[in-house]
């Protein structure tokens, strides 16, 4: 009988501990980054194309950079693999529940622009219960991308989350960097690329669009679409150079941002009078009114408008 008690009261611990140990599993489980073996089990491809850009290939030498010891200084740390601030946009870091420390598995891959997935992979594959993706409902479909939406992932057909988390790394303007350390980067001569503009960027040899029904063909934008996403991405340019002079208090730091709201500026005055949401960004530079920006555009033939702005290979 007492060997019956002892038995129930470890037994009972052991549930309490497992109880514990799972609700804590789930907190620190939030937007964990799985890195990219998981994304490679599907996304072949994909995988592919990003084994030939440079965010793939810089990851073992990065840190060799003749100017790195310098940036690291600046900001007070020593190693670039474990500086917060160089993992955010260099690096891919997966963070498992009861792990003290992120592991660097790679330089910047999957996740790094569409959102730490651990809270997000199921839903991205799950089309119902024994139902393949082409088959897939039209309303599980949009209440899956709504759950994936909610649960932090950036999906390409979003443009503007997109755009906007180009500028996060591309701009020295991320919402979670820092003023202070972006300018100490800034000063000691980290690029802030003035000139980073969204189409040249993602549809050189870091483009990636494989789309049912043939998943082998990697597919160029249409003018139309080019038009968009060079808007767009003025638009996130124009939000984020003008959220970060905000804050700042080096001139020539804010004299740079200056240079990529200019630009915008430029962009997005010729829809001024005929697109009240470009009015309204203009007026106020807002991710809430770079989102209505965005999803105004959707529909519209913008190729005659930009034409002379996009860069020469995709005039």
């Amino acid at each position: 009988m007492v060997y019956l008690k002892q038995s129930l009261v470890i037994l009972v611990v052991w549930v309490s501990v497992f109880i514990f140990l799972a609700a804590i599993n789930n907190v620190l489980a939030n937007f964990f980054t799985v890195g990219p073996k998981r994304c490679q089990e599907c996304h072949v491809e994909e995988t592919k194309v990003w084994g030939g850009t440079a965010k793939f290939s810089g990851y073992k030498k990065i840190h060799r950079n003749k100017d790195a010891k310098k940036f690291l200084k600046a900001i007070g740390d020593k190693r670039m693999k474990k500086s917060p601030t160089c993992i955010m946009c260099h690096y891919t870091a997966v963070q498992k529940p009861f792990r003290k420390k992120p592991k660097i598995v790679h330089g910047a891959s999957c996740e790094g622009c569409h959102g730490p997935a651990s809270d997000w992979l199921q839903i991205h594959y799950d089309y119902g219960k024994g139902v393949k993706r082409s088959a897939e409902s039209k309303e599980h479909k949009l209440t899956r991308l709504k759950m994936l939406d909610d649960a932090g992932m950036i999906r390409p057909s979003e443009l503007y989350d997109v755009a906007a988390n180009c500028m996060s790394c591309h701009g020295l303007a991320a919402p979670n960097l820092p003023t202070e350390i972006a300018v100490k980067l800034f000063s000691s001569g980290h690029p802030l690329k003035t000139e980073f503009e969204l189409v040249e960027y993602s549809q050189g040899n870091l483009r990636h669009r494989f789309y049912p029904p043939d998943q082998t063909v990697n597919k160029k934008m249409t003018s139309v679409e080019l038009a968009r996403l060079y808007a767009v991405g003025q638009a996130a340019s124009l939000v984020y150079a003008s959220e970060a002079i905000k804050k700042a208090g080096d001139n020539a730091y804010i004299a740079e941002q200056k240079i990529r709201i200019a630009t915008a500026i430029i962009a997005l005055t010729t829809l001024q009078d005929s697109l009240v949401e470009a009015k309204a960004l203009l007026a106020e530079p807002s991710e809430e009114n770079g989102r209505k920006f965005a999803n105004a555009l959707v529909g519209q033939d913008l190729t005659e408008v930009f034409a002379g702005m996009l860069p020469k290979t995709y005039r």
